[in-house]
């Protein structure tokens, strides 16, 4: 599934253009208990409810492609007898209208669905027909396939926050009604996946808000799907494979990580350059430690560190590209932590500058009035008390002249 293939679908995602045929939902309370199920046609909403189905349709296909959205395949004893598949395949056979199979499939979220707190769970059976395109990717108005799908949504649903507010039945300022409020899309799947312009029925479409922490135990064990790692699993993973070896604690180490992304950012760069538009960069093990070494880091540990990427990647269906593994925000940080440390650098040459000149002393002290004078002139400067007034007295040459904060006076 491509991302070109994603907008097709979404494009269609409007109230002039969408094709979908039924809605259907069930709301859980923080007890797991079906407290509402509903099944209706979009024809049936007034318009300020249907856009708000869009608006929650288009989030199941949105974020980057795998990070956000990933193609999970099925075991393929699962596509022949598996239970789950069985059940995703009557859901879309029946148009979202057979009670008992939505019922068992609510069932089967709530059992494998871990959330604390209410949540919704929202269907949509859609039929797009896929139209025909020339070779220079016209369309020609023609009917190619239909591909007959479900989308399903689950968002968590919140109590919202206590406010004082307008209550207009009592035309007075109080406290306005607690309601629950249904939040952004959590995790989505759509059934089956649509690759290459035609249904893929071997695999499942599945969204993740948060990539640092998916909902692993829905896809394994509420689709039966084989888990897959989002990009930011696999640059955590690595990061952590760097940190084992090199720390991260002290400014040393800190620096070497630095290194280490910019090392691996001009390794992209470099493979880039021979290969097409929009190609992805392989990384292998022994990338990893030429890359580690480039930047500074012992050939032991650059060794040891390619040996955790391989035990943990090797041979895996989740084998990074390249861009997977780069940490942009360090490349970012990398440019503060050397401006900040160039600061410091002229922040203590011009110290080191004041403390020789006498302006402040080696332990930070200053003072409020700074003389400079010729070495061999300063036993004369002394102080004396003129009209009852202490005064600081600097004998002058006829030819002497003087800078006063900055401003050069004639004596």
């Amino acid at each position: 599934m491509t991302k070109k293939d994603i907008l097709e679908i979404k494009r269609r995602y409007k109230k002039e253009s969408h094709n979908f045929t039924r809605i259907a939902g069930c709301y859980v309370d923080n007890e797991k208990n079906k407290v509402l199920s509903f099944g209706e046609s979009p024809l049936e909403l007034e318009d300020e409810e249907f856009f708000k189905y869009l608006d929650i349709a288009n989030k199941c296909l949105s974020g980057k492609l795998g990070n956000n959205i990933l193609q999970l395949p099925f075991p393929t004893d699962e596509v022949m007898n598996g239970e789950k598949y069985s059940l995703l395949t009557q859901l879309k056979v029946t148009g979202l209208k057979d009670e008992t199979v939505l019922d068992d499939f609510f069932d089967n979220v709530i059992e494998n669905y871990q959330i604390t707190g209410n949540f919704l769970i929202i269907l949509f059976n859609d039929v797009y027909d896929i139209p025909m395109k020339t070779s220079d990717n016209i369309e020609t108005g023609e009917s190619e396939d239909v591909f007959d799908y479900i989308l399903c949504a689950i968002c968590p649903v919140n109590l919202s926050k206590s406010a004082l507010g307008y209550r207009e039945d009592e035309n007075r300022i109080g406290a306005l009604l607690r309601n629950w409020t249904v939040a952004p899309v959590e995790s989505a799947f759509m059934f089956p996946s649509f690759s290459e312009r035609n249904a893929d029925v071997n695999t499942v479409t599945v969204y993740t808000k948060n990539p640092k922490a998916p909902h692993k135990e829905f896809w394994e064990n509420g689709l039966h799907a084989e888990s897959r790692l989002t990009s930011t699993e696999k640059k955590n993973a690595f990061a952590g494979m760097i940190e084992k070896s090199v720390g991260s604690d002290s400014d040393e180490s800190k620096e070497t990580i630095f290194n280490i992304a910019d090392s691996l950012s001009g390794f992209i760069d470099k493979r880039k350059e021979d290969l097409p538009d929009d190609t992805e960069v392989g990384i292998n093990g022994q990338d990893v430690e030429d890359i580690c070494v480039s930047a500074g880091v012992p050939e032991q540990k650059a060794e040891r560190i390619k040996e955790r990427f391989n035990d943990y990647f090797e041979g895996s269906p989740d084998a990074p590209v390249a861009d997977e593994l780069l940490d942009s925000r360090l490349l970012k940080d990398q440019d503060l932590h050397h401006e900040k440390a160039a600061l410091q650098r002229e922040v203590a040459s011009l110290n080191k500058k004041l403390e020789e000149t006498g302006i402040i002393s080696t332990d930070g002290k200053s003072s409020d009035i700074y003389v400079k004078v010729p070495e061999d002139r300063q036993d004369d400067v002394t102080t004396a008390f003129v009209d009852g007034e202490k005064c600081l007295i600097i004998p002058l040459d006829p030819s002497d002249t003087a800078t006063v904060n900055g401003e050069e006076r004639l004596l």
